[in-house]
């Protein structure tokens, strides 16, 4: 007997969703659990989001859903007995056991430890009482003695850690919440809770919690068959958390979309109070597959004052986001160049800027430049032995673009030795340069709807994606191939 999920959903009638989720649980060892015994059956657990609308939905809870609906109000579908099936992506989610009281709907998914088809009898399923034992120890305890919204606040911020001890792993032992909080003697009831240490001060003003996602991807091209071409997402999540209060919890979610790259090599902020075993144990060393974790990321915790780094992670995405091939070609004071490069289709054709330059280091300043380019502006920095590449902010409807030229140099300076062995014949080099707002090249995002707070007051919630180049390289595809050092790459002498 286990729970594969649990929720509270405040109802709002007149809002554009008609309820917020307040707080929810999954318990991902029970999940591993019913796909096995659900097996072709088996339906995964929906995000918080599409979850919202759905029950609302079957409860009748939608402001436009007043009107008769075959599919659910049908006599075929009278319902006596607080157990549901949601539509879920084209397939139906059951049971799931809810019931409103109080403006608050009390949600669990029990797991039923056979399959699903044909569907058994509840009778059978012993984990549907255990989900009714649960949500009325909930509701029992948010209501008792609860004589204001910051009562109901303050007892919703406890639920996590009652449900620690309540209901392990998805397993009830005690639905006396309100005896599972005597015995871990929470500080904020038996009294005031003390300013910890590493907290230099509270916070007072308007709440509000600022989520950036930033990712950064390196890539080194060498439109080589013998050399593999490499790349990689390194990504970090960034918070702010303005909240009153001495200790506020808060609950960040990341998602992916259906086809996303699932978030590999996780380091979070010593802020995070617990994690699922799931997300520290996806790493880039191992294979993906289809059974690798792909969220929801969860991360509770309790945030400084400052600025700070949620966590880190990485992905193996399966294509660069920009495809470039790039040929070098010396003849006496003169270089050839040939460029062609290609954005991906399924990448955002949105650019903040992109720029790809080309250095000629260890040579004499640039003399003379005949090129042709099939989109942008070529810019010539000839004291530097530079030629910067001005790509716009978007690429044109073909998604390719091409630059081929000639440059001539004229005399090297003594004064300017060659430092190193770079950007001449075997190490000559394209670097890419761009930003794009409101994209994350993996596709995680922080849902605001699923941003969970408990502390006074209703916080402003505001999220920010975006995607930076960062070691964007593209090699001479007529050079031999480069060594590596360190995070810098190098050709052997020639």
């Amino acid at each position: 007997m286990a729970l594969r999920a649990v929720w509270l959903i405040s109802h709002e009638p007149g809002t554009p969703l008609c309820g917020t989720v307040r707080f929810s649980r999954r318990y991902p060892t029970v999940e591993k659990r019913a796909r096995v015994f659900n097996g072709a059956s088996y339906v995964s657990i929906p995000e918080d989001g599409p979850f919202l609308k759905s029950l609302l939905f079957e409860l009748r809870l939608l402001d436009e859903d007043k009107d008769f609906m075959e599919s659910r109000d049908s006599c075929s579908r009278i319902n006596k007995t607080s157990v549901y099936g949601l539509p879920v992506g084209g397939e139906e989610l059951w049971p799931v056991v809810a019931f409103l009281k109080n403006g608050i709907v009390y949600a669990c998914v029990p797991l039923v430890e056979q399959t699903l088809s044909p569907r058994p009898p509840l009778i059978s399923i012993s984990a549907v009482s255990q989900g009714f034992e649960l949500l009325f120890g909930i509701q029992d305890f948010l209501y008792s003695g609860q004589k204001n919204d910051t009562e109901l606040n303050t007892k919703l911020s406890q639920l996590p850690d009652l449900l620690l001890q309540a209901c392990p792993f998805g397993t009830l032992l005690d639905a006396n919440l309100q005896h599972s909080l005597d015995n871990i003697n929470f500080a904020s009831v038996t009294h005031p809770q003390k300013q910890p240490a590493w907290k230099a001060g509270t916070y007072k003003g308007k709440p509000q919690v600022s989520i950036s996602i930033t990712e950064k991807v390196k890539s080194m091209q060498y439109d080589k068959q013998d050399i593999a071409d490499t790349w990689q997402v390194v990504g970090a999540v960034t918070c702010k958390c303005d909240l009153e209060g001495i200790m506020p919890n808060v609950t960040i979610s990341l998602s992916l979309p259906t086809n996303g790259s699932p978030l590999q090599d996780i380091l979070v902020h010593p802020c995070v109070t617990s994690l699922d075993s799931a997300i520290l144990t996806s790493s880039s060393v191992d294979a993906v597959d289809d059974s690798a974790f792909s969220g929801p990321y969860k991360f509770p915790f309790t945030p400084p004052l400052e600025s700070f780094n949620l966590c880190y992670y990485t992905s193996q995405v399966p294509v660069p986001p920009i495809l470039g091939f790039y040929q070098m070609k010396e003849e006496e004071i003169q270089l050839k160049i040939t460029i062609n490069l290609k954005l991906h289709e399924s990448v955002k054709n949105n650019f903040e800027f992109c720029e790809a330059h080309i250095p000629f280091y260890n040579r004499g300043p640039i003399t003379h430049v005949e090129y042709k380019v099939s989109f942008g502006q070529l810019e010539v920095f000839r004291e530097k032995s530079l030629l910067i590449w001005n790509i716009g902010q978007k690429f044109p409807k073909s998604m390719e673009i091409s630059l081929s030229g000639t440059i001539t140099f004229g005399a090297k300076s003594h004064e300017k030795e060659p430092f190193d062995h770079i950007c001449i014949g075997g190490t000559a080099y394209l670097k890419l340069h761009f930003r794009i707002l409101d994209y994350t090249l993996t596709g995680c995002y922080a849902d605001q709807h699923s941003v969970q707070v408990f502390t006074s007051g209703k916080p402003k919630i505001s999220t920010y994606r975006k995607l930076i180049s960062s070691d964007y390289y593209i090699w001479n595809s007529k050079a031999p191939a480069p060594v590596t050092y360190g995070s810098l790459l190098l050709a052997e002498p020639l």
